[in-house]
């Protein structure tokens, strides 16, 4: 351990612990639907958790409101060979404790976030198509990919860097918080002690279910952000939300209600902000066990799983009145889904449509499948995480008891939601994605390739889909270095997996929403991240 380096961390992280209690004269009040469960950067790859990270760590890349890749930490990045990258990094950038950001900064990083304990989504996917990555010097980094990944730098633009000095001098002082410097858990970045990123805001104070407090980075090779001291509420309640931007106790909210979007639009005193987004709502299944918890017979005995049975989730996808949900419970500010991304991105088939409302389809399909009858089932939601979750998920059961399936509803909040169904306790969820890359590859792979946790295949397929097929039109439309081409075979690869096998059924496409008071100003992103250094003053 470098002595005088620890006790320059070790004073700084005292002075951004010690803020914590001192006056926090707040600039702006931020009210949001959905908190982080963590800010370690590397801990869940979900979206309130990334979107939280994008304030106090940067990425190598950055993605701007339409997903468009930026400069970052990293200048420039350039193909040099089929497997190789290099990497030409940002000089004179620091940390918020003051340690200097290098290429070793990098690789500690992405030797790190593969080991963080207990991850219910990991970020594995995105190293895993690295044969390795090494600094050249302080500010030059080399990346060997295993085949030809030219979606490297998309792939690059989803990690946090963290500081190596730092997180290494606190393991030498605290040797027996984990076995090695990379398995430290979650718990010590909550704490505030390793949230060091060299974001626009470094992190005062945070505790689950509580503000956030987060202070200007005013050297932050950016720019310095147009508020300094920020408060981020969490707000899940759609109507306490809308309320505290209505009495001014906060300035700016997510996650507008659809049920008040017009109301705000004609009220003078707010400015609403939307964007078409990238977030697709869809129900994923267990379509492997042959056994699965929470589906019985109608008299409550044991059955095969009936999700096994292609025409049995053909038939459930038929049964969805997307236009309905879209009119009823997303007051018009969505869209049917057809596949995991809307028209216009990269890898979007224009062969899958929206599923046609059929009831009486879908019960002669279940009675193919020998369930006339039906059978019991539970559909599994979180109810605080997407628009309208828990209603979305009580129309969808009222929907499939039509089609002789009868239905009941389990809704917990995402802080155990997520844990569950990847842990495989749920056979039939309600869950959302979107795609961070900004294209459909990564999300077909991550949700409907085999599972292969080794490879970083299907590190998000809750249902384990599996189609030998399918995995071998997307690997090799993952290697297509050319746009247009890649983008065809990923089509092929959807309609294979969602529009004949139906390996998970999209329901519809959220629309984001920021309403704020006069004065304040937000460029809506496609992501639905609310990024507080994009917060501008009016």
């Amino acid at each position: 351990m470098n002595f005088h380096s620890s006790i320059k961390a070790g004073v700084a992280i005292t002075a951004l612990m010690l803020a914590s209690t001192a006056a926090f004269a707040v600039d702006l009040t931020v009210g949001v639907s959905s908190e982080p469960s963590s800010v370690d950067p590397h801990y869940h790859n979900l979206g309130p958790n990334n979107s939280a990270a994008r304030n106090i760590y940067d990425r190598l890349i950055h993605m701007d409101a339409q997903m468009q890749l930026q400069p970052g930490l990293a200048l420039s990045w350039k193909a040099t060979d089929d497997t190789t990258w290099d990497i030409k990094l940002r000089k004179g950038v620091t940390f918020h404790d003051g340690t200097s950001f290098t290429a070793a900064d990098v690789v500690f990083t992405y030797k790190r976030f593969p080991n963080v304990p207990n991850s219910p989504s990991a970020f594995t996917k995105f190293g895993k198509t690295f044969e390795s990555i090494e600094a050249v010097d302080d500010y030059t980094l080399r990346i060997k990919t295993k085949g030809r990944q030219p979606l490297t730098p998309n792939n690059l633009a989803q990690v946090s860097i963290i500081s190596k000095e730092t997180v290494e001098d606190y393991y030498a002082a605290n040797p027996t918080i984990a076995k090695d410097v990379f398995s430290i858990d979650s718990s010590h970045f909550n704490s505030g002690k390793l949230a060091i990123g060299t974001g626009p805001y470094s992190l005062v104070s945070w505790k689950p279910g509580e503000t956030m407090k987060l202070s200007g980075n005013a050297s932050y090779w950016g720019g310095a952000p147009a508020y300094s001291d920020v408060e981020v509420r969490p707000l899940k309640n759609d109507a306490a939300r809308l309320a505290a931007l209505q009495s001014g106790d906060v300035d700016i909210i997510d996650a507008v209600p659809t049920a008040d979007l017009k109301n705000v639009k004609a009220d003078a005193k707010f400015v609403l902000f939307q964007q078409p987004s990238n977030l697709a709502i869809y129900l994923h299944m267990d379509s492997d066990r042959e056994y699965t918890p929470g589906i019985t017979a109608k008299g409550g005995s044991p059955i095969k799983n009936p999700l096994r049975d292609v025409r049995v989730r053909k038939a459930i996808s038929m049964a969805i009145n997307r236009a309905g949900i879209v009119d009823r419970i997303m007051d018009g500010a969505a869209a049917p889904a057809s596949q995991m991304l809307p028209q216009g991105f990269s890898g979007v088939s224009d062969k899958l449509k929206p599923m046609a409302y059929d009831p009486k389809g879908a019960i002669k399909l279940m009675a193919e499948a020998g369930y006339p009858n039906g059978f019991k089932m539970t559909i599994q939601a979180p109810n605080d995480r997407y628009v309208n979750d828990e209603q979305i998920a009580q129309t969808i059961a009222q929907l499939l008891t039509r089609i002789g399936i009868e239905m009941s509803v389990k809704t917990e909040p995402k802080s155990t939601y997520f844990k569950n169904a990847s842990a495989l306790k749920y056979s039939f969820m309600l869950l959302g994605w979107g795609s961070s890359t900004g294209e459909q590859g990564s999300t077909i792979m991550s949700l409907l390739h085999s599972y292969n946790k080794d490879a970083g295949q299907g590190t998000s397929n809750r249902g384990r889909f599996s189609d030998a097929k399918m995995d071998a039109l997307l690997e090799d439309a993952m290697g297509d270095v050319n746009e247009a081409s890649r983008s065809k075979k990923i089509a092929k690869a959807a309609e294979r997996a969602i529009g004949e096998l139906y390996g998970v059924i999209p329901v519809h496409y959220q629309m984001n929403f920021w309403a704020a008071k006069k004065g304040v100003a937000y460029t809506p992103r496609a992501d639905n991240y609310t990024v507080i250094s994009e917060i501008t003053k009016n």
